[in-house]
């Protein structure tokens, strides 16, 4: 019996079938409709449509948003037309099977310890560098949900007491200076200066804008003006990633998203401001950092296995 997962995301909806260790079998991908009733429509059609080819036992869902501490509802999503959404409930009396639902940085963070980056390890904290930055926190192999089952926002945690303003409303989120968006604007604000902004702001000419994959490819290329920005980023979440060992004290950071793919020429500057972070580093052990191993596929294996080690 095969379990699906299915990632819901702002634009797109992604499933799949996946078996007991992990692997998907066969995938599918819609377009996320705009509005909450069209959204259960493709659900239900995309699961339908993967039992039909293969014995399904259970579905699981990660959503883009906060859950409701017995995670049946969908609290609130930030880009999506979800407000106390009951989401879980309304999926499973239509599918005739048990629904599990799950926030989708949890969800990717689950997968990771499970099968990818965080094997191993029983104390894992995943940060994923989208727009945002995403957050999942792993202790003693359990997901920290927390007590409102809201835990984990990590790209909201305070970073800069008065900073930028932050979509959430508050200002100075570390989301706003380690995030894909932050980079750009750093890659923007170093190509405005001048000097080894020059490539950066010739991009900037040709495009319209500095597109995040084009700073990787810089920095990659060994681009003064790019390493500027990847290390403006790097500095700021290795920081974060101090304040997060004095109180989660993981063994392992697993760093994703489409910036992560600069593998040690981000984690390099990553770790150096960890180090300069971390309270009390004489007397006590480091965690390691690394690179999330299964991409876009994180959140549908996610899903499908908590829902199946929940049934």
């Amino acid at each position: 019996m095969l379990t699906v997962g299915i990632d819901i995301g702002g634009t797109k909806i992604a499933g799949g079938a996946v078996d007991a260790a992990g692997a998907i079998v066969e995938r599918l991908r819609a377009d996320t409709p705009s509005d909450a009733a069209a959204i259960a429509d493709a659900v239900v059609g995309m699961v339908q449509a993967l039992a039909e080819r293969h014995q399904v036992a259970r579905v699981g869902v990660a959503a883009a948003g906060f859950i409701s501490k017995d995670r049946s509802t969908v609290i609130h999503a930030p880009n999506i037309a979800w407000r106390d959404e009951p989401l879980r409930d309304r999926l499973q009396s239509r599918l005739g099977l048990p629904v599990t639902l799950e926030n989708d940085a949890n969800a990717a963070g689950w997968a990771e310890y499970r099968y990818g980056a965080g094997r191993g390890h029983d104390h894992m904290v995943m940060l994923t560098l989208g727009t945002g930055v995403g957050g999942a926190i792993i202790l003693d192999g359990e997901l920290l949900t927390g007590g409102h089952g809201i835990a984990a926002e990590l790209g909201h945690t305070r970073f800069v007491r008065g900073g930028r303003l932050c979509g959430c409303g508050q200002h100075g989120c570390l989301e706003q200076y380690a995030s894909g968006r932050a980079l750009q604007r750093a890659a923007g604000e170093i190509a405005d200066a001048g000097g080894v902004g020059a490539r950066l702001a010739a991009l900037r000419a040709e495009l319209g804008r500095i597109p995040g994959r084009e700073i990787s490819r810089l920095a990659r290329e060994g681009d003064p003006g790019a390493i500027e920005a990847v290390e403006c980023i790097a500095t700021a979440l290795g920081e974060g990633c101090g304040g997060l060992q004095a109180v989660v004290d993981p063994e392992v950071f697993v760093i994703g998203g489409g910036v992560s793919q600069l593998g040690e020429d981000l984690l390099a500057p990553v770790r150096r401001a960890y180090e300069a972070s971390v309270p009390g580093l004489v007397a006590r052990p480091l965690a390691e950092f690394t690179t999330a191993q299964l991409g876009n596929d994180a959140g549908i294996i996610g899903a499908a296995d908590l829902a199946a080690r929940r049934d």
